[in-house]
């Protein structure tokens, strides 16, 4: 997401961090001098799943944090990427599956009282409380828009067989189903029946 682009599909909290955890980053070393910089590095083991109903980060994995705090006129800039392991199910085979997700971050978190503060709705832009910054939410946003709706254990996967149910990459190359038309099923019962003696009666 764009810096102060926030995140209008999750509200802001209204508790607050308390102290520097987790996702939660303390910001006061950059004293409010715009141009400070810092960089962070932290792996971070969350107790809930981050991500879709399909694939996500799955709960108690670590999640590699790379960022850069910078300290501008409105906010803190905070910069850098997050990665971590994913676990799925294919949406073709129905399989489990595991792989990696990798974001990128670009969030502004703007100061109390701040121009940007008080001109900016709730949902718009995110708040720095305490100076402790929240980054649970942006990198919940970012996994979101990352992962696929329709996650697939391969690009080439085959899905299930429509007919039986077998995976198809297990299925081998010779399987299949011969499918009758029903319009002929009569004459194939009557093709199997006793050849008869040739008389019309």
């Amino acid at each position: 997401m764009s810096a102060g682009s926030g995140s209008p599909a999750r509200p802001r909290k209204t508790n607050g961090p308390v102290s520097e955890a987790g996702f939660v980053l303390d910001v006061r070393n950059l004293g409010r001098r715009p141009g400070t910089m810092r960089e962070l590095r932290r792996t971070v083991t969350d107790h809930e799943r981050l991500g879709l109903d399909l694939i996500a980060i799955p709960a108690d994995a670590e999640v590699e944090l790379d960022l850069q705090l910078q300290a501008v006129s409105e906010g803190v800039l905070i910069t850098g990427t997050a990665s971590g392991p994913t676990a799925g199910e294919c949406s073709r085979c129905l399989e489990p599956f595991e792989n990696q997700v990798h974001v990128r971050l670009t969030e502004l978190f703007a100061y109390p009282d701040s121009t940007t503060e008080q001109t900016t709705e709730d949902a718009e832009v995110y708040r720095m409380e305490d100076d402790l910054v929240d980054l649970e939410p942006v990198i919940l946003d970012a996994i979101g828009l990352e992962l696929p709706l329709q996650p697939l254990c391969s690009p080439d996967c085959a899905g299930l067989c429509p007919e039986c149910g077998v995976r198809m990459a297990i299925a081998g190359p010779d399987h299949g189903h011969e499918i009758l038309d029903p319009r002929w099923a009569k004459l194939a019962n009557f093709a199997t029946d006793e050849p008869g003696t040739g008389d019309p009666a």
